[in-house]
């Protein structure tokens, strides 16, 4: 009867044991960050939650490699700076990389958007009839400019405009502490204000992912309907 009653109790010790286990497991379950866009993922660990549109979202894990990587190598090598000695205090991290791409595809996407829409919309720079006058759609007009060479001066544009952007990222890589997407370029003064500075980069970010996902969307019609016009009601 002794025995028995031991390993009754045994048996009552091991289960409560397993109980709480599971229950310690549920419970930390529960309190490991969620992305705020998948509910059902974990948050990814390495984006700082108050970076600007952030939104918990990165279920392939991009951000999850090159963490150790300082990108200002790529841009200003050890050998370039005086004495080949780093000057650098501030290493361009992976995750610094990624937004700042992320912003520039952002701004590229908003202008390529509304130059989309506006010669579909038959705007036209003026005095360009002669050249532009039989051009009926953006997408007629990607084909003509290369046909006429201009395509070709675009480009050269692009290039100097790029190298211009490229200057502070080239302090930044230095150490001079710039922030992502800073180009110090703000006409109308709307980053006086630091409240309203930090909603217009939730802006900019939430603006320009629309407008990438837009224009593949729109580049993507004009290709498969390229008889209609934006926004392309009449293919349906």
């Amino acid at each position: 009867m002794r025995v028995i009653i031991f390993l009754l109790l045994a048996s009552a010790v091991n289960a409560f044991t397993k109980i709480s286990t599971a229950r310690a497991s549920v419970t930390l379950l529960q309190a490991s960050p969620k992305s705020k866009a998948v509910p059902y993922l974990e948050a990814p660990k390495n984006i700082p939650a108050d970076a600007p549109g952030y939104a918990g979202f990165d279920p392939v894990g991009f951000t999850d490699n090159w963490l150790e990587k300082d990108w200002s190598q790529q841009i200003v090598p050890d050998i370039w700076t005086e004495g080949g000695a780093p000057s650098r205090s501030m290493p361009i991290t992976t995750i610094q990389w990624m937004q700042e791409a992320e912003i520039k595809h952002g701004r590229v996407a908003m202008l390529a958007f509304l130059g989309w829409v506006a010669v579909d919309f038959g705007v036209r720079f003026p005095g360009s009839a002669p050249v532009t006058g039989s051009i009926t759609s953006s997408l007629a007009a990607h084909d003509a400019a290369v046909a006429n060479g201009s395509m070709g001066m675009l480009l050269l544009i692009s290039f100097v405009i790029e190298l211009a952007g490229g200057a502070a990222i080239y302090e930044q890589a230095k150490g001079s502490g710039r922030q992502v997407g800073d180009f110090s370029f703000d006409p109308l003064g709307f980053g006086k204000n630091a409240a309203a500075l930090k909603k217009y980069k939730e802006n900019e970010i939430a603006n320009g992912r629309a407008a990438m996902l837009g224009f593949s969307g729109v580049v993507t019609a004009a290709a498969a309907f390229p008889d209609q016009h934006f926004p392309g009601f009449g293919a349906f």
